[in-house]
This record gives C-alpha cells, structure tokens and sequence, in this order.
C-alpha cells in the first residue's frame, strides 16, 4: 500500500516514525509529514491542503493526533466507500489505533489492527459486521479481488445479516471453502438449492462461456423444475454480467477474469478503436469492471490506439509474438491475409485465450471498420474461509 502519515508534536513524531519503519518493512510505501513550528521539516501548507493531495494519491492516511483534527481535514474530500481511502486516527501515545474511514473496502480495519501491532495498541473498529463478527459483502469482494456494483443491496445485505437474516448467493464460477452460514446458495433464478445438488461449487468457467438461450436471468425465466419455489429476495451474485440479477435486490460481485484480444488496422484513431472496445462488451453483456487486460500481437505493442485504450481503461497491454499465438490450442476463426501479415492466422482470439492463461474463448472474432475484438475468460474461483 501507498501510506501518508502526518503528525503534530514531538511525540506524536516518535510515534508515527515507529509506524513508518515497521510499515516499511512490510513492503509499504510510507511517506512521513509534520506540521508544527517545533518541528524541523514541518510542511508549509495547511493540513486541508496537505490531505486534499494525499487523498487522491494514496491507499492509507493517519494522522497521529486528534481525531478532530482528522475529521475536518478529510470532510471536503469524502466521496465514496468504494473510491476513499482508507483513514486512520493514532493518538500521539500510540495507545488507540482507531479506523475512521473506508473500513472495508478501503482496508482501514485491517490497517488498523496492523498498527496497533506494531504500537502494541488498542485497535478501535466500529463497523457493525465486524463487531459482530458477521460476512461482510464488501470484505468477501475485496479479499477476492472484485468489484462491487449496486452499493444500496450491499447495505441491503449488511442490515439483513445484522437482523440474523440469511441472503442468497450465487456464482457463475467454482467456489472454495466453507459457504458463511448467513449465505444461502441459489441457483441463477435466485432458487435455493442443497449443496450437494450443486456439488460445493457454482456455475464453472466452461458454462459462462455458453450462450444463453436468454439474456432475462429474472424469475420469468424459471424453469418447471424450480416453479413454485420461492426465490429469494435479496443476495449476492458473483458474475461477469450485467443481467445477471438472480435476486428481486441482487449485489453484484465482479471478479477480473476477461481478457479483451483485439486487431486492427496500422494507426487506426483511438476512437474507434475504444468504440469497437466497448461494443464488444455490451454485446456481449460484459461488465467493464470484469476485464483484467488487453492483449494483442506483438508488433502491434507501439499501435498508437491500443495503447491509448489502454492507459484510458488502466489496463495492462500484453502482447505476444506470432509463434506463441500460433501454438495456443483451440478452435480459432482463421485468415490467410492475417498471416501473411502477422504470422498469425488470427490475433484477438488467440491473444485474448493466451492472456487469459489459456482460458476459454466466450467471445469468437468480430470486426468492421479496421478492429477485431475478441473475449476470453480465465479460469478462477471464489473463496471463503
């Protein structure tokens, strides 16, 4: 993590200086700020100043002093759960550690129990589920390494397992571990089902990749064999879809498993590259959020487009050569032309399947208008505890 500490006093300084060379030796990258007139280095702007250019930049701050002092220098800046950082207050003493902000999604709990290790502190958590020691949506997402849309059925979910509710869960992919007992396992009409019906696991990588006879995964798809079951009203669905809402309020959980494999035509303009992007994937009922990288051949690692598609998504390009594409197994759409070109009879499917770690191929070629396009997905699973 990116950590930004800031202190005001002789103490708090001894403090935050043990903070910054423990978190240091864990991997973090720790910059260390002081505002006060009885501290050499001290910072010449204000401390609003100071976090408005932290608050952006960085994954963690603390401030070693008041809590006061915390809160208003943060509030212009508080935006969203999903996009704030996380947000410490560590007394000067370093006797409490208490996590202010983006407790979850930002990491703050766990930053806070961290620093109060290396304190010998009392960690200060406030967030209901862990109190409780109950399944936290967000937590389970962030562990997992996925995005989370619908913010309002998380918070949905929270106040239902707080009441002692369970919710509906269901995936598109394997899952591991023990199921968390306030989950109830659906199927993708939001139905219950035993586990060993579904044999421990979800929907696996090969049954995303086929195509629906439907794109309505609503209750007016149920089948004859789950009519006059009760779907559930409220869960959690782990997907790479859009219309997958298997719950009437359903918290849609998105794992990066799709590689993007594209073509095109030498220096074809960004814009119609990023527009051949985007098509593919609304077709295709693909969340952006779910694409982990774009892929291509490797004499198109400098194509002008790709890379502004690239920088604009924030994702990693990777290219392969010819003979690595050539060498993928698979069924793949093919063309002389693009050999003779390439060395490759076809780029964007063998790209995406090679990115994808020789996933499978969910989106066959499409092109027009000089890009190709094509989607693979990556093997991967869910995990609990």
């Amino acid at each position: 993590m990116k950590l930004s500490i800031i202190c005001f006093s002789l103490t708090g300084l001894e403090t935050a200086s043990r903070l910054k060379t423990e978190f240091e030796k864990q991997g973090h990258r720790v910059l260390l700020a002081s505002k006060s007139k009885y501290l050499k280095d001290s910072i010449q702007e204000s401390v609003l100043k100071w976090t408005e250019s932290r608050f952006s930049a960085d994954d963690g701050i603390l401030f070693v002093g008041a809590c006061g002092i915390a809160v208003r220098s943060i509030a212009p800046y508080v935006v969203s759960k999903k996009s704030d950082p996380a947000v410490l207050v560590i007394d000067e003493c370093g006797k409490f550690v208490i996590s202010l902000l983006s407790g979850h999604l930002g990491g703050a709990n766990e930053l806070a129990l961290t620093a109060s290790e290396i304190l010998n502190a009392q960690a200060v958590v406030t967030t209901a589920t862990d109190l409780h020691e109950r399944f936290a949506v967000d937590i389970f997402a962030k562990k997992n390494g996925c995005d989370i849309m619908n913010m309002t059925a998380a918070k949905e979910v929270s106040a239902a397992v707080l009441a002692g509710e369970t919710v509906g869960f269901y995936s598109e992919f394997p899952w591991t571990g023990t199921l968390p007992q306030e989950l109830i396992l659906c199927d993708r009409k939001g139905v219950p089902v035993s586990l060993d019906e579904k044999n421990r696991t979800g929907k696996s990588p090969g049954e995303v990749a086929e195509k629906q006879e439907t794109a309505n995964y609503g209750r007016e798809a149920l089948t004859e064999e789950s009519a006059g079951e009760q779907p559930v009203r409220l869960g959690i669905a782990v997907t790479v879809h859009k219309s997958c809402t298997p719950f009437l309020s359903t918290v849609q959980v998105i794992p990066k498993t799709v590689t993007l494999g594209m073509g095109c035509r030498k220096n074809k303009e960004p814009e119609g590259i990023e527009k051949a992007a985007d098509s593919c994937l609304e077709k295709e009922d693909i969340f952006p959020q779910a694409v982990e990288q774009l892929a291509s051949i490797s004499i198109k690692k400098h194509e002008p487009g790709l890379l502004a598609l690239a920088e604009k998504k924030k994702l990693p390009f990777l290219t392969f050569e010819g003979e690595e594409l050539m060498k993928v197994q698979g069924d793949f759409t093919p063309s002389a032309f693009v050999k003779s070109v390439t060395g490759a009879d076809n780029v964007c499917e063998r790209s995406a399947v090679l990115g994808a770690a020789k996933g499978k191929l969910i989106k066959r070629k499409s092109g027009g208008d000089g890009v190709t396009t094509a989607l693979a997905l990556r093997e991967w699973e869910v995990h609990f505890e």
